[in-house]
């Protein structure tokens, strides 16, 4: 709760009172805005836009019209949708197909801005309560599956939807944080909706991944690891749905169906190359850091890997650059055995 001494003294400038009132919602703000924008690099800027905004509009927050957080989340809201409207004007890269081997991976909509978060940063972020409205578990609300599918959707819908089926606010509050009428905000949910449930049946069939941290899920973890580490291709392709994907942001690309992701894991694990995978988990998903073990004996990163669960099977594998390796406390090499 807001209380007057903090908010008196932080509107007669003092920066102590005014992160004392507003630190406390940035974890939950980082969230939202990668769910928005669907690149952590992003919404960490835009949680620091929405931040320097609130300190220096702190002289027009009433909180007899809304609460803190509810205010933050406006501000944060419309930071990312000013974000999403310059990201449509990224120039399209021109991409070199000739560097593939075959089979030529083929086009797919993942956004190419696509970045993994880190599950250490939900931790206090998913504790925080939601309206009677929202609609989604806060673990399935954070997956690569649900952002993705996000990032496919007009800016207005993805906030409508993110702040209506995500976080449980009022149709009236939402309609006040977007300036709009109640009547846009229920068609740009409706569309929405429609759009996810359109997504949702181009899976349909897949059994739910089994929870976080269970014994199903560590087995399945388990024999991914030790099949890529020993190179044993046959092992990963007993662990694949016939429709696997890999995708590989922010290539534009990736490989669908068994038989192309088994062609894919036969050349990453061929002429002899062998890695070591570390741990990690990202969007509430097992991943792995990769390192190829260089002939000095020292291991170079190469990418990253979440792994999307169905039952006891791999339904996909999402690659990223090794970039994103130290937001997962991993590092660039790793020293030889």
């Amino acid at each position: 709760m807001v209380t007057a001494d903090l908010l008196s003294r932080a509107r007669a400038g003092d920066g102590e009172a005014f992160r004392e009132l507003a630190e406390s919602h940035r974890r939950e703000l980082q969230v939202h805005c990668y769910r928005m924008l669907g690149s952590l690099a992003d919404a960490e800027d835009a949680v620091q836009e929405t931040m320097l905004a609130a300190w220096r509009g702190l002289s027009g927050f009433a909180e007899e019209r809304a609460s803190l957080r509810t205010w933050l989340y406006t501000i944060a809201t419309n930071r990312c949708l000013n974000a999403r409207r310059a990201a449509s004007r990224r120039p399209v890269r021109e991409w070199d197909m000739s560097r593939f081997e075959s089979p030529l991976p083929t086009p797919r909509d993942e956004p190419v801005w696509l970045q993994p978060f880190p599950d250490a940063l939900l931790e206090g972020a998913a504790d925080q309560p939601l309206g009677p409205e929202a609609r989604y578990e806060q673990t399935e609300a954070i997956s690569l599956a649900f952002v993705t599918a996000l990032q496919l959707l007009p800016r207005r819908q993805v906030a409508v939807l993110i702040l209506r089926d995500v976080l449980g606010f009022h149709a009236s509050d939402v309609a006040g944080m977007l300036e709009v009428t109640v009547e846009s905000v229920n068609s740009a949910l409706k569309r929405a909706r429609a759009s996810l449930k359109r997504r949702e049946r181009s899976v349909a069939g897949h059994e739910p991944p089994p929870a976080a941290g269970s014994p199903a899920e560590d087995a399945i973890v388990a024999t991914f690891a030790r099949a890529w580490e020993s190179a044993d291709v046959d092992a990963l392709v007993a662990l694949l749905t016939d429709d696997v994907f890999i995708a590989m942001p922010p290539e534009p690309f990736g490989y669908e169906g068994r038989e192309l992701v088994a062609r894919y894991c036969a050349r990453q694990l061929g002429a002899g190359r062998r890695f070591d995978l570390v741990p990690a988990r990202a969007n509430g998903q097992p991943a792995f850091g990769a390192y190829l073990r260089g002939p000095d004996g020292v291991r170079h990163a190469t990418g990253f890997y979440v792994l999307t669960l169905a039952g006891g099977r791999i339904c996909g594998i999402t690659r990223f650059e090794a970039s994103v390796l130290p937001w997962f406390g991993l590092p660039r090499s790793l020293p030889s055995r």
